[in-house]
């Protein structure tokens, strides 16, 4: 039995399925959980949230060790891994469930957030304006089972040929003192 205190981060930056596999691959991360979060309809399905209609984005629940990792940490690499610039899109992927969204736990994580986007916007790693909701967290829908790993379990699958798996090698390279060991 670990005597870890675990903390977790709610973050939505488009599809699911490329932060659950970027956030998977992150030192610290004990456990990543697609879900939804943010509506107003009671666990929705992911075919009510595509529909768009019940408010909800698609988000992960990041478990980390906050002392192998800290909460900036997380959303460093959160401002990095998406286009936190756009509104209601990542991509291709268009839609309110598409989001950029930080569901804060508290008011530490609040205070974070709003701070690591004021550096991300004096660094000017975007060129347009930050968009990112940050808003409190309420309540996290896990997303039906297929969702969870999707890009570990379906390496092949068109999305994440040409989607997932450029963000994870970019992620890789952008951050390997980041990375998880490999066993």
């Amino acid at each position: 039995m670990s005597n870890k205190q675990l903390e977790v981060a709610t973050l939505g930056g488009g599809c699911f399925w490329c932060l659950d596999a970027i956030y998977r691959d992150v030192q610290g991360v004990e456990r990543v959980v697609s879900g939804y979060s943010g509506g107003h309809v009671p666990n929705p399905t992911y075919e009510q949230v595509c529909g768009k209609r019940t408010g909800h984005a698609e988000v992960v629940q990041v478990s980390y060790d906050p002392s192998v990792i800290s909460y900036d940490d997380i959303l460093y690499i959160f401002w990095r891994i998406h286009d936190p610039t756009t509104l209601n899109r990542q991509g291709n992927d268009v839609g309110p469930q598409y989001r950029s969204v930080i569901f804060y736990h508290d008011e530490a994580q609040k205070a974070a957030a709003e701070r690591t986007r004021d550096e991300t916007t004096a660094a000017r790693v975007w060129p347009d304006p930050i968009v990112t909701e940050i808003v409190p967290f309420d309540v996290f829908y896990e997303a039906e089972g297929y969702h969870q790993d999707y890009f570990n379990n379906n390496p092949y699958q068109p999305y994440c040929v040409y989607v997932v798996d450029p963000k994870v090698k970019k992620f890789r390279k952008s951050f390997q003192d980041k990375l998880k060991l490999a066993a």
